[in-house]
């Protein structure tokens, strides 16, 4: 079998620091690169392609879960969640045979964790592994709290973009367009996918393919047919369609 090329995404030094060490003990793995954020765990995993990611849950910024959704729905590495997550939260990996690292761990119940990882890339289940991810992902993350940060592609970097910046955003194919002030960005990702995890309370959709910032509305006018023209405060405008207006209803004292 070749060599297991290991990502080690943690922002605690200390953290990283006791990963390589147990890794350098292990016969064929290397570390091929190491990240102490968010952002830089997904350009380190575009650029390297490791086959196994030590991705910590709980990190400033971007965490761990919004590191795998930045991944484009592609095929994923091989994953050791490492977390301080509480007894539900573990439940759920090992419900879905994810793998983890419950903070502080032995280095016996690493040396677990890799000889099912060695297992995994040797039968060559990815695609079924993919999806328990998935799953794990779908029910372990916090519903509740409202999209913060994206990070999104400008040139060859990734920036974070604070949501409460965006004006509006339009869906452009497969992509969505983020207006924020002068600038745009496009991210791969669907209108409706974004709208369920946009703070409700902020963002309303409009339209189809639009979903704006009330917090951005300046004037709104009667249009035709039902519908309604709205301008923003930098005198965007923008067609709010008839279908939609009880949503903006909802926002409104």
């Amino acid at each position: 079998m070749e060599r297991i090329r290991v990502l080690i995404v943690d922002d605690e030094p200390p953290a990283r620091a006791k990963l390589r060490r147990l890794l350098a003990a292990e016969r064929g793995t290397e570390v091929v690169g190491e990240a102490a954020s968010g952002p830089e765990g997904v350009a380190a995993i575009h650029k390297l392609g490791p086959d196994l990611v030590f991705l910590d849950v709980q990190m400033p910024g971007l965490d761990g879960f919004d590191v795998l959704g930045s991944l484009d729905g592609g095929a994923l590495p091989c994953i050791v969640f490492v977390t301080a997550f509480d007894e539900y939260a573990v439940r759920a990996f090992e419900v879905h045979a994810v793998d983890y690292l419950l903070k502080p761990f032995t280095p016996e119940r690493f040396a677990d964790a890799l000889a099912r990882v060695r297992e995994r890339l040797r039968l060559r289940e990815g695609e079924e592994l993919d999806g328990r991810l998935r799953r794990v992902l779908a029910e372990v993350r916090p519903r509740s709290a409202p999209l913060e940060r994206l990070l999104v592609p400008v040139g060859e970097t990734q920036i974070v973009v604070e949501v409460s910046r965006i004006d509006w955003m339009e869906a452009e194919r497969n992509y969505v367009r983020l207006h924020v002030g002068a600038a745009s960005y496009l991210v791969r990702a669907t209108l409706s996918v974004l709208e369920e995890r946009l703070d409700p309370a902020r963002f309303v959709r409009i339209h189809r393919s639009r979903i704006l910032n009330a917090a951005r509305v300046r004037e709104i006018h009667p249009w035709s047919h039902g519908d309604r023209l709205v301008v923003l405060q930098d005198g965007t405008e923008l067609l709010l369609s008839r279908r939609y207006r009880d949503r903006w209803s909802r926002l409104s004292p």
